[in-house]
């Protein structure tokens, strides 16, 4: 009876071994798939037009929308640069599971009106390294105009999953925020 009790549990180890592996690989596939999709799509991307030494549109109208452009059939809104990261990336215009497989999403707000937030999945090559960067790290965000708005790394925080209101109601003109490997909090970092 000890003997038949130790194989079950033996079995049951090794079911567990290959679901874990499996539950690795798959997650190591969607980084990678993630990885590809973005580099292709920042291949496709192109600045619509560039500053000419004249007032920018935004400027004179804050509350415009922000001009998009189709990239594979995705609204994009800009560039997303983080130099410290290594990271350049396209942003949808709005928030989709099925976009942010693939891209940050623009969650809320605008760049114009300095309350934009823009999240991404937890993988390498989108935001899971965004807890490493530090106070002062340069954030970039380029519009499809042209128009550059750079920023500074001001505060980073863990948030509860819950606290949508906390991530979009900030005194900063720029949050970027993804979950934690556990999903149990969302890391917020907070630029100006």
């Amino acid at each position: 009876m000890r003997n038949k009790i130790g194989r079950i549990i033996y079995c049951i180890g090794i079911v567990c071994i290959i679901l874990s592996l499996s539950l690795c690989s798959y997650n190591v596939y969607d980084s990678l798939r993630s990885y590809y999709v973005s580099k292709h799509m920042m291949s496709e991307y192109h600045t619509l037009k560039t500053s000419s030494g004249e007032i920018p549109d935004y400027v004179l109208n804050p509350d415009m929308e922000m001009p998009e452009q189709k990239v594979d059939g995705i609204p994009c809104v800009g560039i997303l640069e983080i130099p410290s990261l290594n990271l350049k990336l396209c942003v949808t215009s709005t928030f989709s599971y099925e976009y942010m497989k693939k891209l940050p999403c623009r969650y809320y707000g605008s760049i114009y009106k300095n309350n934009m937030v823009i999240a991404a999945h937890n993988s390498w090559f989108h935001f899971g390294r965004l807890n490493t960067l530090h106070n002062g790290d340069k954030i970039i965000f380029t519009d499809v105009n042209g128009n550059s708005f750079e920023y500074g790394v001001d505060a980073i925080e863990a948030l509860k999953p819950n606290s949508v209101e906390a991530v979009t109601n900030g005194k900063w003109p720029l949050t970027l925020y993804t979950c934690t490997l556990d999903a149990q909090y969302r890391v917020v970092v907070r630029c100006k």
